[in-house]
């Protein structure tokens, strides 16, 4: 259901978010010697690359320009033996549903016990406040399931997970070597700060938000200091400025400061190309 779902939604959220600045995505390139992006459309999908090793936190649409994109940073999807996935919406998982362009046939996922009940079918994904239950997905890859707190190693990468639910039941963000944090989406960046994700994708906006804050005591607690890579928007290594509004939702329908350098379709992809990719550092948010 992958292709029918990305084509729905490129068309859909499109027309529905047109000149809201709800999306701000990441274009294609690195952010340092170890952390690079592929922008496909509204979404970011991430590398982290330490030695021998490439993982890949989430995998996007299901989006025909995928392997021309990793190509211009120099990945080759046969590199990638390791994805972990946030959530299992179309926009994270397009590219290894079934029906997906088989890039990644032979790499191991890792998803949330939790977040794996979407895939088995024992829950439904609801989206537009409830309105709307998206299709089942079907992955045929090799699945390990995580557990909140978990602490693991691949090569001589950390992997620690951290639940946080809200956005779907199940949601995952994953620190790496302790200093880089996919956040997916449960963190929202506008102009002043970050904020709990979009309302109306959630699950329980609640939820979301309570989530939110017990990963800053998390992190605080170890008085740690990631640098944090969203989903939909940018990337910081400002912890305030990423924690700025946690009790507050992100809505296109509610007044919010809005970012002016957000595109007005995010869909449109003129600004992302090979040239910048190979040339420049992608630029965070909130230094």
């Amino acid at each position: 259901m992958s292709k029918k779902a990305t084509e729905f939604q490129k068309k859909s959220m499109s027309k529905m978010y047109r000149g809201t600045g709800i999306f701000k995505p990441l274009n294609t390139g690195w952010i340092d010697s170890q952390v690079a992006c592929v922008r496909e459309w509204v979404a970011n999908i991430f590398f982290y690359r330490k030695g021998d090793t490439t993982l890949m936190i989430d995998a996007g649409y299901n989006y025909d320009r995928l392997e021309e994109k990793m190509g211009w940073l120099g990945i080759a999807p046969a590199e990638i033996q390791h994805i972990f996935i946030t959530h299992q919406d179309t926009d994270h998982v397009g590219a290894v549903e079934a029906d997906g362009p088989g890039l990644f046939r032979n790499a191991k996922l890792y998803i949330g016990e939790i977040e794996n009940r979407y895939l088995t079918g024992e829950v439904r994904r609801k989206v537009i406040y409830h309105l709307y239950k998206l299709p089942q997905v079907t992955i045929p890859n090799e699945k390990e399931l995580l557990q909140d707190e978990q602490v693991f190693y691949i090569n001589d990468i950390k992997i620690e997970c951290f639940l946080v639910p809200g956005h779907t039941w199940g949601h995952m963000v994953y620190l790496l070597d302790g200093k880089y944090l996919f956040t997916g989406d449960t963190i929202w960046f506008g102009a002043d700060g970050g904020y709990s994700f979009i309302s109306g994708l959630a699950e329980d906006n609640k939820l979301a938000v309570r989530s939110l804050a017990a990963l800053e005591e998390k992190l605080n607690a170890r008085r740690l200091r990631p640098m944090f890579l969203t989903g939909h928007t940018g990337w910081t290594e400002n912890f305030e400025f990423a924690f700025a509004h946690k009790d507050k939702l992100c809505s296109p329908f509610k007044k919010r400061v809005p970012d002016p350098t957000a595109p007005y379709d995010a869909y449109d992809e003129a600004d992302d190309t090979e040239r910048k990719a190979r040339t420049e550092r992608l630029r965070g948010v909130g230094q």
